[in-house]
């Protein structure tokens, strides 16, 4: 029999106008453009010089099988400059292997994780036959001298960060050699990347440190404790500590082959707290109630006490992989952590309800910060229509700006003289895409300026920003 005859059998193409994710504000952008000096309503502030990275899933081809949001699709990178009172766009395709195959196809070739499909070698030669969609498309990284797209528990890819073409897979000197999930986080006291990584098998979760030169300071370093192989997407960084929260959302390996979920909710084993000392000494373990956080906004020792505290959105259960009988529900939460006793007392700030994307000013990690920014919903918003959300941690009070438009994650901005808060947003009445440009000290009261972006950008998810030199 010939390997035409038993290759496994395309899966059909995903109905994307039906598609929530790959439709509307979602839906792919193909197009590559390089455009200077954009149309810009109201003044860019003269003293804001650096740019905005931002990534997330946007399929190059129209995909086939399954597709999970925001687990499955390429990864396109956009990059705004602002300088001198202008701003300049570009964006690309981060071309793994199985886009560039794709591309020479004209089609997809992949389908999504779920699926369980991988083509053969007559379709993609020995090399990539049986092997799965390579997605660094949620996160992009600057440190070391690398500019990294990141992904979920993988190799990032690293790109050059004069055109964003794609170099190739980055192990990072080898901190990186098991992978890493997508949200390392930047000490900026001492230079120090710090990741975690997990994965399928024993020892299911790992951590490492690369230095401010890009060099390895702790190799991929086993989580004692850890006896089953679990999603965690993001963690807190604080000066001692790296704060992981094990939620109940179980691999299953065997329900998938059974017909199942690959990921399994099971609130019964409730939420287990690591606080993994930097030093490399033992670990401490609290247990707390089930919950599921997909997003931390900082970590902080405790001033004048031996606790931790670290702000995150808090959701009831991962909407989309439970199936529970009320709507998953989020609010942004500050818990403060007592490794000694093993306790956490936990605390809503706030009356906003379902946000996420929680954002500080960067160079404030691993310190107490004044100021939270989320993505939530405000009274007359519908659909797709997000507000920022703006958090006075020192006051207590929140404010928020409704733009009317769908909002992407926010980003903080240091400018020379004042600072400000930037995220993009699309309309979906014409689906034009802006950023926009709001002040750090009174951010509800609009942006300062609007950059008019010449593509539509789609709704996505996590970026940077690199302040100019």
């Amino acid at each position: 029999m010939s390997a035409e005859q038993t290759a496994p059998t395309r899966p059909a193409p995903v109905d994307m106008a039906h598609h929530a994710h790959l439709s509307g504000v979602f839906a792919p952008q193909r197009q590559e453009v390089d455009v200077s000096d954009l149309s810009v309503s109201g003044e860019i502030p003269d003293d804001l010089q650096g740019s905005y990275l931002r990534n997330g899933p946007n399929p190059r081809f129209d995909p086939i099988g399954s597709y999970v949001y925001p687990l499955d699709g390429d990864a396109m990178v956009h990059r705004l400059d602002i300088g001198d009172g202008a701003a300049h766009y570009r964006n690309r395709f981060v071309r793994t292997p199985m886009v560039v195959a794709e591309e020479k196809a004209d089609h997809a070739i992949w389908s999504g994780l779920t699926d369980g499909y991988t083509p053969p070698a007559s379709e993609v030669g020995p090399e990539l036959a049986g092997t799965f969609r390579q997605l660094p498309d949620i996160n992009v990284v600057e440190h070391g001298g690398r500019l990294l797209a990141m992904a979920e528990s993988d190799q990032p890819y690293r790109l050059d960060p004069a055109d964003l073409a794609t170099i190739a897979r980055d192990d990072c000197d080898g901190a990186m050699a098991v992978g890493s999930t997508a949200h390392p986080k930047l000490d900026p006291e001492t230079g120090e990347l710090v990741l975690f990584n997990y994965v399928l098998e024993a020892p299911y979760l790992t951590w490492a440190v690369i230095g401010r030169d890009g060099q390895t300071l702790r190799p991929p370093t086993p989580v004692d404790g850890v006896d089953r192989p679990l999603m965690i997407h993001d963690m807190a960084l604080t000066s001692r500590y790296i704060v992981l929260f094990l939620c109940p959302l179980v691999f299953d390996i065997e329900a998938l082959l059974s017909g199942g979920g690959l990921l399994q909710w099971r609130p019964d084993s409730g939420t287990r707290i690591a606080l993994i000392p930097r030093d490399g000494s033992a670990i401490g373990w609290i247990d707390a109630e089930p919950m599921w956080v997909w997003h931390f906004a900082n970590g902080f020792d405790t001033p004048g006490a031996d606790t931790v505290t670290v702000d995150y959105v808090e959701w009831t259960y991962p909407g989309g992989f439970a199936d529970m009988p009320t709507p998953a529900t989020s609010a942004l939460v500050r818990a403060v952590l007592d490794p000694a006793r093993g306790t956490i007392v936990r605390t809503t700030m706030g009356a906003s309800v379902n946000v996420e994307f929680p954002r500080v000013d960067d160079r404030m990690l691993t310190r107490s910060h004044a100021q939270v920014a989320t993505v939530g919903k405000s009274d007359g918003d519908s659909g797709d229509l997000d507000s920022l959300w703006f958090h006075d941690l020192s006051s207590g009070s929140e404010s928020c700006w409704r733009p009317g438009v769908a909002i992407g994650e926010p980003i903080y901005l240091p400018g020379t003289e004042h600072d400000y808060w930037g995220a993009f947003g699309t309309d979906p009445a014409d689906m034009s895409s802006h950023f926009y440009i709001l002040p750090a000290d009174d951010p509800a009261a609009g942006p300062l300026a609007t950059v008019h972006m010449p593509i539509r950008v789609p709704a996505g998810l996590h970026g940077a920003w690199l302040p100019g030199t």
